[in-house]
């Protein structure tokens, strides 16, 4: 007679020693009590721990729209929406896309860091201008990779606030949601932040090397890219800079690129 108690034992050693090798079993009793995720989060769009926090307002703030800066990216554009909740959903107050800004001078790579960075200045001079706030808050006009957030001015409404929404995008050092919540900083809008998460920080040295942002927001490390390519395998810069070529551009001319790009937002941030 084999005894029960040996037998749980036994298992309980082998599942220690060989862990992952232990055949799961996912028979009736598992499926019977399976418990399936809300609708979009099975479908990869929503985050709900984070949302039922960003949503949530202060009971002493009555109805006042509790703003988020949602950044959500596909294979070919970049989308930015300043987005509040109601009861019947979300409202978009006001959005932008990587796929206008060769409007503005940008002629290719719509889904790198710096055009995350542009996105993110278009919707914050956008949403700025529709709320006729965008002379009083006009950010940080020629960015130099250091951090600085958006603060009060006299004799003015406070400066439109809103908080970074990032979805099931990982939130990893130098990931292109935070180009777009720099560039809407920039751009004038109050985005509570912090600096360990732009490219150039150093985690043991616990600083941010502005020089390696700068960088990163006018595309120099694209042009550092487009330097290597062209030298190690032409057919293969040919093909992945195609757009910058027959626009008769270079590495050389992408800083240029993206200052005008800027300054042609500012100026007619509107669609």
């Amino acid at each position: 007679m084999i005894d029960h108690d040996h037998c749980i034992s036994l298992a309980n050693t082998l599942g220690s020693t060989f862990g992952p090798f232990i055949k799961v079993v996912k028979n009736k009793a598992y499926y019977k009590r399976f418990q399936v995720k809300y609708r979009r989060r099975r479908e990869g769009k929503t985050d709900y721990y984070a949302r039922k926090r960003l949503v949530v307002q202060a009971k002493n703030k009555y109805n006042s729209p509790k703003y988020r800066l949602v950044v959500r990216f596909t294979n070919t554009d970049i989308v930015c929406q300043i987005a509040y909740a109601k009861l019947q959903g979300d409202f978009v107050l006001a959005s932008a896309y990587a796929h206008e800004l060769p409007k503005y001078g940008v002629k290719g790579g719509l889904t790198n860091w710096a055009a995350a960075y542009a996105t993110g200045l278009l919707v914050a001079r956008r949403v700025l201008t529709k709320l006729g706030l965008a002379d009083k808050y006009e950010g940080v006009s020629e960015p130099d990779g250091t951090i600085s957030m958006t603060e009060a001015v006299e004799d003015a409404p406070r400066p439109f606030k809103c908080f970074l929404d990032v979805g099931l995008k990982r939130t990893s050092t130098g990931s292109r949601v935070f180009a777009a919540m720099k560039g809407a900083s920039d751009g004038g809008v109050f985005i509570p932040h912090g600096e360990n998460r732009f490219p150039g920080y150093d985690a043991e040295a616990k600083e941010l090397d502005a020089e390696v942002l700068r960088s990163y927001i006018y595309g120099g490390h694209v042009a550092d890219y487009m330097r290597y390519l062209e030298e190690d395998d032409d057919d293969k810069y040919k093909k992945q800079f195609s757009k910058f070529l027959a626009a008769g551009l270079d590495a050389d001319d992408l800083e240029e690129m993206y200052q005008e790009a800027h300054a042609a937002i500012r100026a007619d941030p509107v669609h």
